[in-house]
């Protein structure tokens, strides 16, 4: 299903979510604020012509550029309205009726010396009708006149936008007697003649007259709230002028979450090299696999005839198999690439708003609660936080929030400030288990950075190339890649301490813990000097990684929001080591973590601490005042599930490997669902199957958990070729990295350079 012209489904078609949020047809609304609105209608005039119905219009239109203004014009005449401040000249025009005064009024704007207006918005038919008592010699004199007003209108549309507004329905039984010969069936007489008569005398796309038939289907919802059964209530007109705002504004301001009316953007220099690229890589794989399958018929066994022994096959070299393992990762990658592109890029597939309530996001949070304990397995070691345990744990959090963002939870504050905590215990395992593994093994090596940094970057750096975004666009990436970085400065600056020197020396612990306040006292202080911390990161080349939108705030925001959390792992890493190393704990299968009764007191001030944490997330009231206060307090939630998991022996002795198989594909989940999940960079909802909801949703979680698999593996297996444990070989393929690295920059300092 192509997404199609979604300039016409936006003015056509569409239905309710809920009660007051309109949903277009295949594309995405973007609700303007009033700066955005003086943006888009800078040094613009726009005019409204018609009767009380198109003057609520006007008012509704006029009140997304300022919402102060009030409606005190006269009733039955012309309104202006002026922003000085933007150029914005807004006008209602009284013509109740289309007939020769209307016509004349829209000739003028046709002869040459008179300023046409950019927006001209336009719709008459109740009065007509009210004042000739319905009568059909009415409706035939309404012919005449909107054929005569055609050509002028089209005329127009050849260099103004030019909507003619569909006659609304109306509520019969509140009409008052005045106004009883205003039925339904004449208002669709009406509007039947008026479309007939605009599309038959349009002779060129470009310039053909918008019919602004949506507000019909906005008013059959809600004309039944209406004062006095003719004027839709306001939510309705407000939802009119939004529609109009994105008709006109969207190609101008291009929002991220107004995929109506934008056209496909243009493919810049980088992704024509990467589509090139990925071309080459398709085709060189398929040439390498036909010649070893050609090589391979050759030099089947067989026996040879003077000596009557058999031959053993050729074996391949380690170079053509890697170069064949490299080739078919970029083949599928380049597969895979291609159906992002599609999804969130070319106006192939529809997109959606989201829409919140409770039951989208709990329904799913219970049924995949349901699933995770059916696949219930004993754990092969039963230590705290063992491998399959936190699995497990990235897997249902990340579950968790696939489901939020989905759903839209992030409206609803309780569940925002729980989801909160979620992503900060996963910056919090990232303290811990780079802690422990540098700690115990004492690895500070070049091939173990590259490793991990490989694995965390791949998929973000192709998706920038080819999805042209920013790296702090991916937030998640950069946050986990530059905290990374700051653990192994912490352990591997001199001196470095390790476990098996600190066992030899207890005063070396003492050390560790001075490393780490120091540690502590540079994220308080960058924490409350934001003007520091963006001044470090907008050095170049960290401000190419680190901006967004033209600054790095964002990346400040980001980082201040989970601040301390990875310090916590890190102690958290410590303590528990410590006490392992001297034997306080028992991590036997089914035995509790410490005696009985101290186990049991843990135990009911951790449960105590979670629910405490939960009440107080679910009476947040502000969002900012929660958001300060997350950083010191989202530890304790964190700490008492720890608690909660490991303490009894049988619950840290099970894990479900249902959640611990997503857990293993965690960051390529959160990072896919940007493109072919959800849509719009996140903001919407990907419809492959429209008409379907559940069943639309099925399939593309289907696809995107395939996708997201495919790329862990992709990634895996380039990791062992790009990063290979030979330094010589290492440094080789860093400089080709930095080469790389340097290309993108070149071609993107040319992509900036033409778009100025």
């Amino acid at each position: 299903f192509k997404g199609g012209d979604t300039c016409e489904y936006l003015l056509s078609s569409g239905r309710f979510l809920g009660e007051k949020v309109w949903q277009p047809h295949s594309c995405m609304m973007h609700k303007y604020k009033n700066s955005e609105a003086k943006n888009c209608l800078i040094d613009k005039h726009v005019v409204f012509i018609g009767d009380s119905r198109i003057r609520q219009l006007f008012y509704s239109f006029i009140k997304l550029i300022n919402p102060q203004v009030k409606e005190e014009g006269i009733k039955h005449g012309n309104i202006p309205f002026e922003d000085k401040s933007a150029s914005i000249k807004v006008d209602f025009l009284w013509y109740p009726e289309v007939n020769g005064s209307m016509r004349q009024r829209i000739k003028s704007w046709t002869e040459g010396f008179v300023a046409k207006p950019h927006i001209i918005v336009v719709g008459a038919a109740t009065w007509s009708i009210k004042i000739h008592n319905g009568s059909n010699e009415a409706l035939a004199q309404y012919k005449i006149n909107i054929t005569s007003i055609a050509p002028l209108l089209e005329k127009l549309a050849i260099s103004s936008d030019v909507y003619w507004v569909l006659q609304d329905p109306v509520y019969e039984d509140m009409l008052s007697e005045s106004r009883k010969m205003i039925t339904n069936e004449k208002i669709d007489a009406y509007n039947e003649a008026a479309v007939r008569i605009l599309n038959s005398s349009s002779r060129n796309s470009k310039a053909k007259v918008k019919v602004f038939s949506v507000s019909k289907l906005i008013a059959q919802e809600t004309i039944m709230k209406s004062a006095d059964g003719l004027h839709l209530p306001e939510s309705s007109r407000d939802t009119n002028a939004m529609i109009l705002m994105n008709v006109y504004c969207n190609k101008i301001m291009k929002p991220i979450d107004g995929s109506c009316c934008q056209p496909q953007p243009p493919l810049t220099l980088i992704q024509k090299i990467a589509f090139c690229f990925f071309t080459l890589s398709i085709f060189g794989y398929l040439i390498i696999s036909l010649i070893h399958r050609n090589n391979y018929r050759k030099n089947k066994s067989c026996t040879d005839l003077e000596s009557g022994e058999e031959k053993k096959p050729a074996i391949s070299t380690p170079n053509v198999s890697t170069l064949e393992m490299l080739l078919h990762c970029f083949c599928k990658l380049g597969l895979i690439m291609t159906y992002f592109y599609l999804c969130d890029r070319a106006n192939l597939f529809m997109k959606e708003n989201k829409f919140y309530t409770h039951s989208s996001f709990f329904i799913p949070i219970v049924y995949i609660l349901v699933l995770g304990v059916f696949y219930t397995e004993n754990t092969k070691e039963t230590k705290v936080l063992n491998r399959e345990q936190t699995d497990e744990w990235k897997g249902w959090m990340q579950l968790v929030i696939l489901i939020y963002h989905i759903s839209g939870a992030s409206t609803f504050l309780p569940v925002y400030m729980h989801i909160r905590v979620l992503v900060a215990a996963y910056l919090f395992q990232t303290g811990y288990g780079h802690f422990s593994y540098f700690w115990i093994k004492g690895d500070f090596g070049v091939y173990r950075v590259c490793q991990v940094l490989f694995r965390l970057n791949f998929l973000v750096v192709v998706l920038c190339i080819v999805m042209d975004r920013p790296y702090q666009f991916y937030y998640f990436v950069p946050l986990v890649t530059v905290w990374f970085m700051i653990i192994y400065a912490t352990l591997a600056v001199w001196p470095q301490i390790v476990q098996k020197k600190a066992n030899g020396n207890c005063l070396w612990h003492f050390g560790l813990l001075l490393k780490l306040i120091c540690l502590l006292t540079c994220i308080y202080f960058l924490s409350y000097s934001q003007g520091t911390f963006e001044k470090i990161f907008s050095f170049w080349p960290l401000s190419k990684c680190f901006e967004l939108n033209g600054n790095v705030y964002e990346w400040w925001f980001r980082w201040k929001l989970d601040r301390y959390v990875v310090f916590h792992g890190m102690l958290f890493a410590f303590i528990y080591l410590a006490l392992q190393k001297h034997q306080m704990i028992s991590e036997g299968k089914g035995d509790p973590l410490f005696s009985n009764r101290v186990s049991n007191v843990l135990l009911f001030i951790s449960i105590v601490s979670f629910l405490t944490y939960s009440i107080w997330a679910s009476s947040c009231k502000n969002k900012t005042e929660c958001n300060e206060l997350h950083p010191s307090v989202s530890v304790v939630q964190i700490l008492a599930f720890i608690l909660i998991r490991n303490i009894p022996g049988y619950v840290r002795s099970v894990y479900s490997s249902f959640f611990a198989w997503f857990g293993k594909i965690s960051l390529e989940l959160f990072i896919c669902q940007y493109h072919i999940w959800l849509a719009a960079d996140t903001k919407g909802i990907l419809v492959l199957i429209p008409g379907y909801p559940m069943f639309n949703v099925l399939v593309s979680t289907f696809i995107f958990v395939c996708v997201a698999h495919e790329i862990s593996q992709i990634t895996n297996d380039l990791a062992q070729i790009v990063v290979p444990k030979d330094n010589s070989t290492l440094l080789k393929r860093l400089l080709c990295i930095a080469g790389f690295f340097s290309g993108l920059h070149f071609f993107s300092a040319m992509q900036d350079q033409s778009r100025h």
